[in-house]
């Protein structure tokens, strides 16, 4: 089965240099282009991708904005936010809006590749060069935000373990053989976690794990 993939960016060369990348992959299939977030909010409408590749500064209406309107409709597409800014600002507001992944497009040919794969079967993923500063900045929060306190309350004692893990960017094999329980317990926490706590995917779950206050800025890493 195919992943379909919408392209987003507002330079034509730019769409057609990934369309041509993306298309060498048999697996890979580009459905879409869009120049700004009009097109692309349509695009999505239309085509149901499963992966959409959202340039941030584009006319009309930027990535940002296309991508809360993206999910906000209720899409099952998978969002990644491609740029040549790795300011903060636009890292916070892409996770809080609901994307699934953060690259550079300085990010190799490789690189591109397989985070469309990788969240196209579910998973996330953040650039290594903003991971750190992401999370930092996630965890000076002053005060954890009500909702969210409240969503963590639901959870089970382990499954804030995990949680505390997966937000201090572990993975899955980590916390198992950290927890020594089997991987598929871990997997099974996690999707428990995001289930209750009405996530998307594990980038929400590391934005939740902050905002909710369960982890805080120079807390030490559980042993």
């Amino acid at each position: 089965m195919s992943i379909r993939v919408a392209v987003c960016d507002d330079q034509g060369m730019v769409r057609s240099g990934i369309r041509s990348l993306l298309s060498g992959e048999p697996e890979i299939d580009v459905v879409a282009e869009a120049s700004d977030g009009e097109q692309a909010v349509a695009a999505a409408r239309r085509f149901e991708p499963d992966v959409i590749l959202m340039d941030i500064r584009m006319p009309e209406m930027d990535g940002l904005a296309a991508t809360r309107r993206i999910l906000g409709e209720g899409s099952e597409s998978r969002i990644l936010i491609l740029t040549t800014f790795d300011l903060d600002e636009y890292v916070f507001e892409a996770l809080r809006a609901g994307a699934s992944a953060f690259l550079l497009k300085d990010a190799s040919a490789d690189e591109l590749i397989d985070a469309v794969r990788l969240i196209a079967r579910g998973d996330a993923l953040l650039a290594p060069a903003v991971t750190r500063r992401v999370i930092e900045a996630f965890a000076e929060a002053p005060q954890p935000d009500h909702k969210r306190a409240a969503a963590l309350a639901e959870l089970s004692d382990r499954e804030r373990e995990v949680l505390r893990l997966v937000g201090r960017g572990l993975s899955n094999a980590e916390i198992a053989e950290r927890l020594t329980v089997s991987l598929g317990t871990v997997k099974s926490h996690v999707s428990s976690i995001l289930t209750k706590a009405n996530l998307r995917d594990r980038v929400q779950a590391v934005v939740f794990a902050y905002e909710s206050g369960l982890l805080r800025a120079g807390e030490a890493d559980t042993q």
